[in-house]
């Protein structure tokens, strides 16, 4: 199969492709502007953490997203599994990438929050471990992509390692009700009313509306560019290379390399 077989004709690179990715990013940046202001001016201190706990508007809706981008990746590796249709492959390994980066900046914020807050960076908490468990384990659904060579090889491998792998979400969300320890429970995904003050609601909502943004402009950024990837693979594995017109020179008895 080839790689780039269903690929766009076009991969946006017109200029009306360019004004679409920068409304896009500047949407985006508009988003993250208006969150900031919720974050810092109308959101209240804190009474017991101060403005530590401004970092929990950040550290949160990017723990939820990660959780989206790796719900992404299992319904585009189901869809492969289902049509082999290369741009759910595609659809897939962007918004892992994504889900990636996501799920580091939520460690790396958590730790920086817990410092201060729990005394320490880290601890083995459950919900902590888990969420580790799954960045390493992403982490080696990209590197399986990046050692298999076949695509269509490459596309079973990582639709199947990206099925399996979303059973972790659902352990890191309830592994806060499963087992008390450290981290705080659910204060909003949770049956009852959300336990915050309406205005920290507002930031903290304001903000996950940014991150969203953000992620939609980087999963069509990635996508975009894996298309262009698999198309330039495609032209150079047809493209002539050099010694592919030298031929063996016959000589009596055999050939000059016998």
């Amino acid at each position: 199969m080839n790689p780039a077989a269903d690929a766009p004709v076009t991969t946006d690179t017109g200029s009306a492709g360019y004004v679409r990715r920068t409304s896009l990013w500047a949407r985006a940046a508009t988003g993250a502007m208006t969150a900031a202001v919720f974050m810092i001016v109308v959101a209240p201190p804190d009474r017991l953490q101060g403005d530590v706990q401004r970092l929990l508007y950040v550290h949160v809706p990017t723990a939820w997203l990660a959780y989206l981008a790796f719900a992404v990746t299992l319904l585009g590796s189901a869809a492969w599994l289902a049509t082999r249709r290369q741009r759910w492959d595609r659809l897939a390994a962007a918004s892992a990438e994504v889900g990636v980066v996501f799920t580091g900046l939520t460690l790396a914020l958590g730790s920086i929050w817990g410092k201060p807050v729990w005394g320490v960076w880290w601890t083995w908490d459950p919900r902590l471990v888990t969420t580790a468990l799954l960045f390493f384990v992403y982490l080696g659904y990209l590197a399986l992509r990046r050692a298999t060579i076949d695509p269509v090889l490459r596309a079973r491998r990582s639709a199947l390692l990206g099925i399996v792998s979303f059973i972790q979400v659902p352990v890191i969300h309830f592994s806060v009700v499963w087992w008390r320890t450290l981290h705080q429970p659910a204060t909003v995904l949770r049956p009852s009313a959300a336990s915050m003050a309406p205005s920290m609601l507002a930031a903290l909502f304001a903000s996950l509306a940014a991150f969203t943004l953000i992620y939609v402009v980087l999963l069509r950024t990635r996508i975009r560019l894996l298309t262009l990837e698999e198309l330039a693979e495609a032209r150079t594995a047809e493209r002539p290379v050099a010694g592919d017109d030298v031929r063996p020179v016959a000589v009596a008895g055999g050939t000059s390399d016998g």
